[in-house]
């Protein structure tokens, strides 16, 4: 646990930065909104709108609206980072709206956080959660002049992000956590997650409702936030892999990528992996078909992060 903290903290800095300096878009959100005042701070929403001119519907159905949650060790992070700008754009051109939203670092001035500091990392990923139902419950209220429809919000996050989101529709199954704060007939239309997982206190993940249609996307080899599982007594940090396990077991409407001895690159790898997004969005969400698919992809061209140590982050970023 020590070491997943520690390193998530370190690369998702080095990420960011490194996919910053490679980026040449540039794209202004059409508005931003205060949706929630906390004791320390103001949380803001930006909305990047669907271009002018694109197809915003398939046979007659609303695209829906993407809610992203950004990544970054939960002690760093931007909603409107420019290394999420160039995967905005697309989903903007192909009629998609997105709103991305601050949340508060639940671990930021933290310092070295171990196995015994789980009720911090617990309390990091829960206000997490709280601040994107904050998000949700905002949006629900003003979605006339948002554009959005409620009942067809598609929440999506990397890395940290990744996390409170699989958080969020874990508790939303089971009106357990903050759930209380959304309508009680309230769900999100699906959700999707770069490099994601669950934390949970009480020993297995188990969904009292059967979750909306997820997207998983993951490396195999992930030493962040980890593929398989971390299991400290009734703690259990549940990866891509044991809830893809969960998901067959159950027959939920579920996609996973296993990228094979790719590691925490693929939280950022958006561009990349867009086809497949789209592919889901409009057959498992909006026609809300079950076609499963349980892949395995390997592409030697995914540039593997070995973050076995502070000194080989830096090397290869």
């Amino acid at each position: 646990m020590k070491r997943f903290i520690l390193t998530a903290i370190l690369v998702s800095v080095a990420m960011l930065a490194g996919a910053q300096q490679r980026v040449r878009i540039n794209i202004s959100p059409a508005g931003e909104y205060m949706f929630a005042q906390r004791d320390t701070c103001q949380l803001f929403m930006s909305v990047y709108d669907p271009v002018e001119g694109s197809e915003t519907s398939i046979q007659g159905k609303q695209k829906p609206c993407i809610l992203f949650v950004f990544g970054g060790g939960f002690i760093m992070g931007d909603r409107n980072a420019k290394a999420y700008l160039p995967w905005f754009r697309l989903y903007n051109e192909n009629g998609y709206r997105v709103i991305t939203i601050d949340y508060r670092l639940g671990l930021k001035g933290a310092g070295n956080v171990g196995v015994k500091d789980i009720d911090v990392i617990y309390n990091a990923i829960q206000i997490g959660v709280e601040d994107l139902y904050s998000a949700t419950a905002f949006i629900i209220d003003n979605a006339e002049a948002l554009g959005v429809d409620p009942a067809n919000i598609v929440i999506a996050g990397s890395s940290a992000g990744a996390i409170i989101s699989l958080q969020a529709e874990w508790h939303l199954c089971n009106r357990s956590g903050h759930s209380d704060m959304l309508p009680k007939d309230f769900r999100y239309a699906g959700v999707m997650s770069f490099s994601g997982a669950i934390f949970s206190r009480d020993g297995k993940i188990r969904y009292a409702q059967e979750p909306a249609p997820t997207l998983l996307m993951h490396g195999t080899a992930d030493k962040i936030v980890n593929y398989k599982h971390i299991v400290f007594f009734k703690n259990r940090f549940e990866g891509s892999k044991p809830l893809a396990d969960i998901y067959a077991k159950n027959a939920y409407n579920y996609n996973i990528y296993r990228y094979e001895g790719n590691q925490h690159e693929i939280a950022s790898s958006f561009v990349r992996s867009f086809p497949e997004q789209l592919r889901f969005l409009e057959t498992n969400v909006m026609k809300g078909e079950k076609r499963i698919v349980d892949v395995s992809v390997s592409d030697p061209s995914i540039k593997v992060w070995n973050v076995n140590s502070t000194k080989e982050i830096y090397k290869n970023n």
